[in-house]
This record gives C-alpha cells, structure tokens and sequence, in this order.
C-alpha cells in the first residue's frame, strides 16, 4: 500500500467524519480499527511539514462540538460530561483543536481492590499486587508481607509479631499520614491504602487531548501523567517506588494496576489487562486509552499473545489501519509508555 496516498486517504475521512458531527451527521461507528481516523490521521510521519496548517485549520472549523463519547470507544460511564471539543495551544506552541474529556476518575468496569492482606496467612486473592520497576509483578499476599525483609534489606517489619495481623492504613487520616512523600513516621512500616469514600468517589479529571496528533521531531519523555483510559482512569505517571520504599511502606496496587491518593483518587500506574476496548478485526492488540499527544494506546501482547518487534524508544510504530500508536509496556516495568511521540495536550484539574 502507498503510505502516503494511505494516510491522505485517512485524513480525508477524518475530515469528513468532522463535517458530518458539526452538521449534524450521523454517529454511528462500526469500523473498530476506525480509531486512527480521530486521532491518528497522518501520523506515521515524524516531519509532517503540513501538521501545522492542518491543525490551524482544525482549530478554525471544529470548535464547540459535541462527540459521542463511544465513537472514542470510552465504556459508558467512563465520562462525566460530554465530549466536546474547543480550540487550545500544545505543548510545542501549535494551536489546534482538542477534545475536552472529563474522566469518572473511578472504572467504569471492573471492581477496586482489594489491596492489602489482612494477615500473614492471607492468600493471594486477599490482597493486590505491588511492582517496584525492576520487572517483576509480586501477589502481595501473606508472604510477601512476610519476606519484606528478604526482598529489600533490613529494617521491614510490616505486621504484628504476635497475632499476624498486617499494619494497614484503614483510616482517612492514615491514608493521608502515609500516601505522601513525607511518610509520617508512625506510619512507617504500614502497608497503604485508601478508600475513594473518604473524598466522596472518584476524583473527575479534564484533560484536553488533540483531534489530531502534531508529532514531535524529538519524543518528549515522561514525568507526568501519561493519559487517559478507555475506563474513565487517569494513565497516571511512573509510581515514585524509590520514595515509598525508603519509608517502609508497600502503597499497595489493586489487581487491575490501580491505587487511591488524596491527590489524584483512583488512578492506574499498570495496564494488567482489565477493561480493554473491542476486539481488533485484525487480531491486533485491543486498545485501552489514549495519551496525552493524542495517540491510541493498545495493550502490550496482540490476541495471539505476541509483543510487537518493531517498537521505537516511546512504545510506538505505525500500521496502515491506525497511523502511529502505543503498545504499553509490561506492569513490572512501571510505566505506560516510554516517551510521547507528539506534542501533548493539557490537564486542567479535578472538576
């Protein structure tokens, strides 16, 4: 397939598909590879001399409409409000158009927790799972509790010498004495976790993501929130690990990757296979978010059980179907991505 007739062929549709909301077309979406017509088009080209002129175009005719948050593939109550879409400056300077998201801020599927054991003897089922960047993903369940010291050096002693019981954060104010940098010090040796009924359920965020993704001459890397999930969950940045660990404390990961702060509620430092999007035609990984620059992200094996061979220092590569996109690294790795490939968009806080 000519790559370039391809993704002129991409852009027209999404062209298109943009006249025909602002018109009051039709939405309706059955193509599932149709992703990379909103969000990829063109993006398989580092040095896209047009990116520009295209977005300031975008950002002249696509303002203030509506989009219907499952033609993005968002599950049905991952979204507070409705998808719209407004003018708004990347973080390179190209002034464009954005989708303006508002997120749950708690799964629109799957269950929270649990996180942490209640005991020594406790199984696998009874706690989440805890990874420390060096590849590895640990079941917390009695045993990990109970090896800390094993793992980590001396001076771990999370649980009550004489009844098993494993010293875990169960109120607001401890959840907020030890989910912080500066640990408390009673709550040193605590495994943390918290609960979204103390801040009243999830903690919405908006964030606005390019229509169409401005790619960058050089990836920008990672050191904030990295995106958005199709479940309503922020994609949250690497777990500051080094931090909680140096206070002796395990903050507990669910099994879906997630965790509750006072700052951020629920959010998710691991895609570990819960809520992906549809099914792919092509037996191509499902998707499960978007980042921030606006490009697709998919899970990390494709439906067969096979990690692409062609991906760049950001995660990413390009296909005829999608444009540029992200397959997420492994939860041991403790990251999403490895760097954005395009110009990002704007977190604009908790609503």
């Amino acid at each position: 397939m000519n790559t370039t007739l391809g993704n002129t062929h991409l852009i027209l549709l999404f062209t298109l598909a943009l006249t025909l909301y602002a018109c009051g077309g039709s939405d309706t979406q059955t193509d599932t590879t149709s992703d990379s017509a909103t969000t990829s088009s063109g993006s398989d080209t580092d040095t896209d001399t047009d990116a520009d002129a295209d977005a300031d175009n975008d950002s002249e005719t696509q303002t203030d409409t509506t989009v219907v948050a499952s033609d993005l593939f968002f599950f049905d109550d991952a979204v507070v409000e409705s998808i719209t879409t407004q003018s708004c400056t990347l973080s390179g300077g190209t002034q464009t158009t954005c989708y303006r998201i508002t997120l749950a801020g708690e799964p629109a599927v799957d269950e929270i927790g649990p996180f942490c054991p209640p005991t020594i003897t406790s199984d696998a089922s009874q706690g989440g799972i805890w990874f420390d960047g060096s590849g590895e993903v640990y079941d917390i369940d009695g045993e990990f509790i109970s090896n800390l010291d094993q793992l980590y050096g001396d001076g771990w002693q999370l649980y009550d010498l004489s009844t098993g019981e494993v010293n875990i954060t169960d109120t607001q104010e401890a959840c907020e004495a030890a989910a912080r940098p500066n640990v408390d010090p009673a709550y040193q040796n605590y495994c943390v976790q918290c609960d979204l009924d103390y801040y009243g359920g999830g903690v919405s965020e908006t964030v606005l993501l390019p229509v169409t993704p401005v790619p960058l001459s050089n990836p920008s890397y990672v050191n904030a929130n990295m995106g958005v999930s199709l479940n309503g969950v922020i994609l949250a940045a690497q777990a500051p690990v080094d931090a909680i660990l140096s206070n002796y404390t395990i903050a507990a990961f669910d099994d879906c990757g997630g965790h509750i702060n006072p700052f951020d509620g629920y959010h998710y430092h691991a895609a570990t296979g819960c809520s992906t999007g549809v099914d792919q035609e092509d037996g191509h990984a499902n998707q499960i978010g978007y980042a921030l620059d606006g490009y697709s992200i998919y899970a990390m094996l494709d439906t067969s059980g096979f990690e692409e061979t062609d991906l760049d220092e950001c995660r990413g590569h390009t296909d005829d179907a999608r444009g540029y996109h992200y397959h997420v690294a492994s939860p041991g790795e403790n990251t999403f991505i490895g760097c954005f490939h395009g110009e990002q968009g704007e977190w604009l806080g908790s609503e």
